[in-house]
């Protein structure tokens, strides 16, 4: 059988350091590992994976969902939680959330009273996307080329919310399973566009620029590079992708999808690209499931350009994969 998902051990990452330090250091004691995208440390103590173990280790079995679920207010010809009645849609299909979390029309205000009590309005559009008409296909379960259909669905989303002159940054993301709050089990995903940029992405813009006003190079190409000369951390790659644990590593099977060259968007894809990346999350989903033979929960989002009118060549378009499991289908990893 395929290896169905290597997850790296804790080898030096890169040759020299491998010249520069004793095993024993990096292999059984505690240490920082920098998170380049973050300017943030995350603590390594890779002695405690030999720590005795007497929780459960329980195989929860898949889900078994039906191709359609009349109660399902995701489903073709259904009616919404909001009232509205959903097309017969036949491929993926996208629209705006009934209980949307940003909206347009939000009037103006904001208030900083003695830099203690700081707020201010936010205006943006949330949209979701239903993957298939499908109740029962996960990504995992889905053929590549409807993966692939996805994929255009969000790139028009985002060329079309980034013509938008309020909007300056567009969030693609999937919360998948219940472990991560998802009420609904129709596999979907979700579009936030919002005038402001979010912290996450604020963050790795910015170290992202001060590399490449060191250097003249984005930052995560450099640091692919560097990946590829072991593949200490490698999962999977195809001629477009590179899917590979972070160093900086913070959930026990946390990925990135990174790109062999400096994509800042979707919109920069060629449709071979797309078919590539198509089949990269294809690959890591599958994998996810056959961890630990479960419907892998995730929290997943791609970060890319800001649309706000501004270039951004330091920029490279990635997607994050945060799965929240530990050592089995329900023992969660918790952030304590």
């Amino acid at each position: 059988a395929e290896h169905l998902f290597k997850f790296p051990g804790l080898e030096s990452a890169f040759p020299n350091e491998r010249e520069n330090m004793t095993s024993h250091h990096w292999n059984r004691h505690p240490h920082r590992r920098l998170n380049i995208l973050t300017g943030e440390w995350v603590l390594v103590s890779p002695h405690r994976t030999a720590r005795p173990w007497q929780g459960g280790e329980e195989i929860e079995a898949m889900l078994d969902c039906p191709a359609h679920d009349p109660a399902c207010y995701l489903c073709p010809g259904n009616t919404r939680a909001g009232g509205h009645e959903n097309p017969q849609y036949d491929g993926a299909y996208v629209f705006d959330n009934d209980f949307a979390s940003l909206v347009p029309d939000t009037p103006s205000f904001d208030s900083n009273a003695d830099e203690l009590i700081v707020f201010k309005s936010e205006t943006g559009t949330c949209r979701v996307v239903c993957f298939s008409p499908r109740h029962d296909l996960t990504l995992a379960e889905m053929a590549c080329s409807d993966i692939r259909c996805v994929i255009d669905l969000w790139s028009s989303e985002y060329r079309h919310l980034a013509e938008d002159p309020t909007i300056a940054y567009v969030q693609i993301f999937e919360n998948k399973g219940s472990a991560m709050g998802c009420s609904n089990p129709h596999p979907h995903g979700q579009i936030w566009a919002q005038r402001s940029i979010p912290d996450e992405p604020a963050k790795e813009l910015a170290r992202m620029l001060e590399h490449y006003e060191r250097n003249g190079r984005p930052i995560l190409l450099d640091y692919l590079d560097r990946e590829l000369q072991t593949s200490d951390r490698l999962v999977w790659s195809n001629d477009s992708f590179v899917v590979l644990v972070p160093f900086w590593a913070t959930w026990p099977f946390e990925v990135m999808i990174l790109p062999r060259r400096n994509i800042q968007n979707l919109l920069d894809m060629t449709s071979q690209e797309r078919d590539h990346f198509a089949e990269s999350i294809h690959r890591i989903t599958v994998r996810y499931d056959n961890l630990f033979n479960t419907s892998f929960p995730y929290s997943s989002g791609i970060h890319q350009a800001p649309t706000d009118g501004n270039d951004y060549p330091e920029c490279t378009f990635h997607m994050h994969f945060y799965p929240p499991l530990l050592r089995s289908a329900s023992v969660k990893k918790f952030m304590v």
